[in-house]
């Protein structure tokens, strides 16, 4: 049966961020992932994981500035040291928090640069990433993100994720398999996890349309959850959805799966 983990950055947002540990652990998840833990010390989330029992399944290695509409500094060649720091601080709080992967934004293909240059970036700092978090006993996984959603996004296929790791060439790099992004953009989401499972190490849901819970839209998620079993994944399954309603509400879906 699949493991969900709760997206604290889409769910329970009733709350405050680090009131929402509880709401997602009286929710019945044990597991729990979002976008950034830097605005917050190690220490007090770690609190709040252990208080709830709660296992720190992912976050992002920082990716610029958010609020300004930065999605990834990976693939920009001007903003290589300060992606490399980041991979430090990511690491210092992964020790804290215990998780045992990080995802890497490519970021917006920057303006001004031709394909080889931002190609070549973004393998350079995956290279240099990847190294960086084996020596830590952490995995790196980079996600690929739909180009409606956020228009201009540098990695937006599977193909293109599986090339990149070839050039990358580190054992140590993996794919994070958003099915929304990837219904999106490519479909087919079946055969490809079945695929490329050996490099899959994290998955992560919404329904198409419109980016909320499973049964709004078109994505047979009971068909999903299943094939993900019969293949034999093993990893979390990240809930990256947007409540139709409130999410104590839109949990049912999870509910009925876990009572089958």
């Amino acid at each position: 049966m699949p493991r969900f983990a709760a997206n604290l950055s889409m769910l329970f947002t009733e709350v405050d961020f680090m009131d929402r540990f509880a709401a997602a652990a009286d929710a019945g998840f044990s597991g729990v992932e979002y976008l950034f833990p830097y605005d917050f010390a190690a220490g007090d989330i770690k609190i709040e994981l252990d208080n709830n029992k709660l296992e720190q399944v992912l976050f992002n290695l920082p990716a610029g500035d958010w609020a300004k509409g930065e999605r990834g500094i990976a693939c920009h060649p001007d903003r290589v040291e300060e992606f490399r720091a980041g991979v430090d601080t990511a690491i210092a709080y992964a020790k804290v928090l215990g998780n045992s992967q990080i995802n890497c934004l490519a970021g917006i293909r920057p303006q001004g640069y031709d394909c080889a240059t931002v190609e070549q970036t973004f393998v350079d700092n995956l290279k240099f990433a990847a190294e960086k978090l084996a020596d830590a006993g952490i995995k790196l996984v980079m996600e690929m993100i739909n180009t409606r959603d956020i228009p201009g996004f540098y990695l937006n296929t599977t193909a293109q994720a599986l090339a990149i790791r070839d050039k990358v060439g580190s054992s140590n790099l993996y794919l994070q398999y958003d099915i929304y992004h990837m219904q999106i953009m490519e479909g087919d989401l079946a055969r490809t996890v079945s695929g490329n499972l050996a490099v899959i190490n994290h998955v992560q849901l919404a329904d198409n349309p419109g980016r909320n819970e499973p049964g709004t839209g078109e994505i047979n998620y009971r068909f999903m959850f299943e094939h993900l079993d019969r293949i034999g994944y093993q990893g979390w399954i990240g809930c990256e959805y947007k409540p139709a309603t409130t999410t104590a509400a839109g949990l049912g879906w999870m509910k009925a799966h876990n009572a089958i």
